[in-house]
């Protein structure tokens, strides 16, 4: 996650720091609706105080107004969840259930956020005396963002989401898409206004970047309308918390719910879609949904859904609408199935606008090598797909975990941008425009390698004779320190009794 400052990363971490306490033996799965629900019920104690202040300082008796909240987009907090009440039983064995009392309470006056909350602080494995510790840490510490520059709980609720994906490993792909792919989407779409959509929303992070960019290119986040859904209940509730935090109103359907077999979104026609959907899905009910309207350029195979998940989102696209989405790599070139005569389908319906090939180890949950795809109903260039092939982009910031940077990503919006404009100029191994008809010579596969080139290298002046010279002199160099270091090593050796 891009930091904007190094107070508000020692911030995060201090909260994630605390947060680790409360574990003991729970599993991250378990203790991460614990942590999140407290920022959670910090924040809106925090806004509600602000404005319950001010609204005593008019004087006119409109605080305890539930109508006075709710019509900024404050949730009204009552009076035994105010966060005072929480703070006061941080040191008493019924803090768990006060805290539990509070959300129960807060769910019954604001409909948006009824059986969002998690409701598990009671139970007995949970340390009480710990969860009095957190509570007293966050009571000294204002967490209500106080300008869009200072987003602090929302950058806290999101680098915490970060966190429990590190910990939680594969688990981590039903809720936490890495931030650098989201806003690689993001960025190369620019979801300025209209309707944006993803069937498979996890905690809601491509909502969210979305709005990060329309606030960052000085807009109003309300000429977004947000609709999604999840399968996933756990899931489904933190992307409720995660919008709301963010104050961004949403339609993720009245529960969680199967994409395939209870759209909750079955009218709607999006303006930009994007998704990260379970990679290679099997078992997804392909058996009962052989007839379905969704399938206008084949039936997808019962043992992958990765056309499945495409083709939903196809049919969910306005007339003008944009789409990215991330899928293995299987994807652009897989011919079992059927899929490969469903990809050529779509490319020859000309819907394919770029294909990305991603560096390795960008995500917690699988070492699959994934793609970009971006597709649009009403292309600019039409009857050509731009191919970038950004596998050597990335730094890695762990052993196992590589991140893009800023730069990377606005080189790859860049590019995008070019290709749009019709101005791109091709770079051999990194970016190429291919026709339809190049992609039928490739036999409809779409792998970016195989239109961007080899990249060229620099050309070598050296005459042949004089480069031999030189490295045969540089071995013999290394050959004789090695002798040097064999001859230390064996003396060291002798000294103490062993001889080599």
């Amino acid at each position: 996650m891009a930091e904007a400052n190094t107070g508000t990363s020692d911030f995060e971490k201090r909260i994630w720091e605390a947060a680790c306490v409360l574990r003991g033996n729970l599993d991250a799965s378990e203790y991460k609706s614990v942590v999140l629900g407290l920022i959670f019920l910090k924040y809106i104690s925090d806004r509600f105080d602000a404005k319950h202040a001010a609204l005593v300082k008019e004087g006119d008796g409109f605080e305890e107004d539930k109508d006075e909240y709710t019509a900024e987009g404050i949730f009204f907090v009552p009076e035994n969840a105010r966060w005072q009440v929480v703070a006061a039983a941080a040191h008493t064995p019924e803090i768990g259930a006060v805290i539990d009392e509070a959300m129960r309470s807060i769910e019954r006056e604001n409909r948006r956020l009824k059986d969002v909350l998690p409701k598990n602080f009671a139970r007995p494995e949970l340390d009480k005396r710990r969860l009095g510790e957190v509570v007293d840490l966050f009571t000294n510490i204002r967490l209500a963002a106080h300008g869009g520059s200072q987003d602090l709980l929302g950058r806290t609720y999101e680098y915490c989401l970060s966190r429990f994906a590190e910990q939680e490993g594969k688990l981590a792909g039903e809720f936490y898409t890495p931030a650098c792919v989201v806003r690689t989407l993001v960025e190369i779409l620019q979801p300025y206004n209209g309707r944006v959509y993803d069937p498979c929303c996890g905690s809601g992070g491509m909502f969210v970047q979305s709005a990060k960019f329309i606030q960052n290119h000085g807009g109003n986040i309300n000429r977004i309308s947000v609709f999604g859904q999840d399968s996933n209940p756990t899931t489904w509730k933190l992307a409720q918390m995660n919008l709301a935090i963010r104050g961004i109103e949403a339609d993720l359907g009245k529960y969680n719910a199967d994409t395939f077999f209870n759209d909750c979104h079955p009218r709607l026609k999006a303006d930009f879609i994007l998704a990260n959907p379970p990679f290679n899905l099997s078992n997804w009910g392909q058996d009962k949904l052989l007839d379905d309207v969704r399938w206008a350029y084949g039936t997808p195979p019962a043992g992958n859904a990765n056309f499945a998940w495409l083709q939903h989102m196809i049919w969910h696209l306005a007339p003008t609408g944009r789409m990215g989405m991330v899928l293995a790599n299987g994807a652009l070139s897989s011919q079992s199935g059927g899929e490969g005569d469903i990809r050529k389908n779509i490319i020859e319906a000309d819907l394919v606008e770029c294909i990305v090939a991603l560096p390795p180890q960008l995500f917690y949950t699988t070492q699959i090598p994934v793609s970009l795809w971006f597709l649009a109903k009403a292309k600019r260039q039409k009857g050509k797909t731009l191919f970038i092939d950004a596998r050597k982009m990335g730094t890695m910031v762990s052993r196992k975990l590589r991140d893009l940077p800023e730069a990377d990503i606005q080189c790859l919006a860049a590019t995008y941008a070019a290709y749009a404009e019709g101005t791109l100029e091709p770079v051999k191994g990194f970016c190429a425009v291919a026709t339809t008809q190049d992609i039928a010579r490739q036999d409809y596969i779409l792998t970016p390698g195989r239109y961007v080139g080899i990249e060229e290298q620099e050309e070598d002046d050296e005459p042949f004779e004089e480069k031999m010279h030189r490295l045969t002199s540089e071995l013999s160099e290394l050959f004789a320190q090695s002798h040097e270091l064999e001859a230390k090593i064996k003396e060291q050796l002798g000294a103490i009794g062993y001889e080599v």
